[in-house]
């Protein structure tokens, strides 16, 4: 994060800066970078432009500034039950996860697509974060985060159809969440095993919680669990 968008440390400050990204979420989800002028943002902020200019240096800093934030937001709400079993922390951390995009949906399409069009740097903040998650389902699941090809493009693809998957369901919430919580799970597991097939030095982990005391017997529990570090779990 730049100077200009660390302006601003006292409690007010911070607050205003809040709703300032807060507004920007929902009208970046909707429109694109290009679309929008200083001015537009400040009619719909309803502050004066210069307010913005003094937390943010400019549009470009503001923008990535959200990027961050919403970022930063879903990460950091991640895993905030570790005394639980690891069979309960994986659901609620998947369940975490959901319960953030429904209720976040334009942070959470801000993150997963970088809003409307296409952006460089808001794609390498966001690949970046990948990159976090895989290292953290990898280390869960197989003790290490450095793993072979093959095992890593399927924890992506697992990742990356959590993402789909989850964009589709906010869009239209036609199955409950806890459905759509089981079938994450059930997918992530099937993941593990085709690995496990494929590359027999990572050896899917067990599924009872009685193996987790055994690093490497972190079940696809620990390697789900683990994904809540990097996803969330949280409140409206």
């Amino acid at each position: 994060m730049n100077k200009s968008q660390q302006r601003g440390t006292s409690g007010k400050s911070l607050a205003r800066r809040a709703e300032l990204i807060a507004t920007g979420r929902k009208l970046f989800a909707d429109t694109s970078y290009d679309a929008l002028s200083m001015d537009d943002i400040a009619r719909h902020a309803g502050v004066a432009k210069g307010l913005i200019y003094y937390y943010f240096a400019n549009k470009r800093g503001y923008y990535l500034a959200i990027v961050e934030e919403s970022v930063t937001d879903l990460v950091a709400r991640a895993g905030s039950h570790p005394e639980l079993p690891r069979t309960q922390r994986v659901r609620r951390t998947v369940d975490g996860y959901l319960h953030y995009a429904r209720y976040h949906q334009a942070a959470y399409r801000t993150i997963v697509t970088g809003g409307v069009g296409f952006d460089v740097e808001v794609q390498s903040i966001r690949d970046a974060v990948r990159e976090q998650l895989i290292a953290t389902l990898a280390e869960g699941a197989y003790g290490r985060a450095d793993v072979p090809p093959t095992a890593r493009l399927a924890l992506l693809g697992w990742m990356t159809g959590v993402e789909g998957i989850t964009l589709d369901w906010i869009g239209d919430p036609a199955l409950p969440q806890e459905a759509v919580c089981d079938l994450l799970v059930m997918l992530l597991r099937a993941t593990l095993e085709t690995v496990a097939v494929l590359v027999p030095e990572c050896p899917a982990p067990p599924l009872d919680d009685a193996a987790d005391d055994s690093g490497a017997g972190a079940a696809a529990d620990g390697a789900v669990g683990t994904v809540g570090r990097g996803a969330d779990d949280t409140v409206p």
